[in-house]
Order: C-alpha cells, then sequence, then structure tokens
C-alpha cells in the first residue's frame, strides 16, 4: 500500500462531524465576556442563551450555554464555577491588517486586563488573546525577502506589536 493510499484510507475512516469549535468556561461572568467579544469583533453575534434556574450546580442565573460567534466563528461558553480558570495554554488569535485595527483590538481587550509580552494579552476575564499583524506569518517564514531571525529579536522586545518596527527589522533596518 502507497502512502497516498495509506492517506486516502485514513482519511475514509474518519467520523463525520457536525463542527468542531472551542468551547470557553468561565469560572463567572461569562454572559459578561460574550456579550463584551461580540461588541469588539464585526461579523459577530450571540446566537443563543441559556440561564440556570438554580436548581443545578450553578446559582440562578448563571450562563449554562452560550453559541456565539466572533467574526463568524461559532463558539460556545458556559460559567463552570470556582474550579474553572483560564492559562496561557490556550489563546485566541486575532489578525489585523493595519496598525489603526492592531491598536484598537489591543485597546479593547487589554482594558481591565493585562498586558503580556509578544503581542500577547490577558482580557478582563483572565481569557489569553494573542493580536498579530496579518504580515506576521509571511515575514516569519520569507527568507528571501527579509530576515524572520531579525524580526523575531525585535517581536520579542515589543508588548504590543508595532508593524513598521518589525517590518523594519526584518527588511534589515533594525
Amino acid at each position: 500500500m502507497t502512502d497516498v493510499s495509506r492517506q486516502t484510507t485514513a482519511v475514509a475512516n474518519k467520523a463525520k462531524v457536525q463542527s468542531v469549535r472551542p468551547c470557553l468556561t468561565f469560572k463567572e461572568r461569562a454572559e459578561e465576556a460574550v456579550n463584551f467579544y461580540v461588541s469588539v469583533f464585526p461579523n459577530s453575534r450571540v446566537n443563543s442563551l441559556l440561564r440556570s434556574d438554580g436548581n443545578g450546580p450553578l446559582p440562578k442565573g448563571s450562563l449554562w450555554h452560550a453559541s456565539f460567534e466572533l467574526d463568524g466563528q461559532e463558539y460556545t461558553a458556559f460559567d463552570g464555577g470556582p474550579s474553572f480558570s483560564f492559562s496561557e495554554a490556550f489563546s485566541l488569535v486575532v489578525t489585523c491588517e493595519t496598525q489603526a485595527d492592531l491598536d484598537e483590538i489591543w485597546a479593547r481587550l487589554s482594558e481591565g486586563g493585562e498586558e503580556g509580552p509578544c503581542g500577547w494579552l490577558k482580557d478582563r476575564f483572565g481569557l489569553s488573546w494573542q493580536v498579530v499583524p496579518a504580515a506576521l506569518g509571511a515575514m516569519m517564514s520569507d527568507t528571501k525577502s527579509g530576515n524572520p531571525a531579525t524580526m523575531m529579536e525585535a517581536l520579542l522586545k515589543m508588548r504590543k506589536l508595532d508593524i513598521a518596527a518589525l517590518e523594519k527589522a526584518y527588511r534589515g533596518g533594525a
């Protein structure tokens, strides 16, 4: 059996699913977080909310389930209680075309949260985000047009990313 036919067989044997989407489990304030995220990104909306009636493990009014979209990507979320918290092991990546867009998203998401290194931040709900320029992927992988290592050295010194400074470092102007 060839490698190609093995891959075809493996793909053919995969289970069919309706969708794959992230589920965000908040300690509390999930509904507030969902409404905030939907307000930040275009093409976003809350699809449904289901609140606890108090006859279960969560207090009355806690969010049992939310379905929402951020820029067309579907997510679910709920309040999980005190044993749940986020870590940097999971983050959402926001890719921005312009510095103005990057600055606006950074300001909104970091308000009440904390700025981190290299374009990372934690929002006021504890969720980690990476706010990056669209050109970053090309600068990291294209060694013919510039120097990815020099660009990465510049990036590692930044908090909020500066597209012009990254491009300058990439092109050799460090």
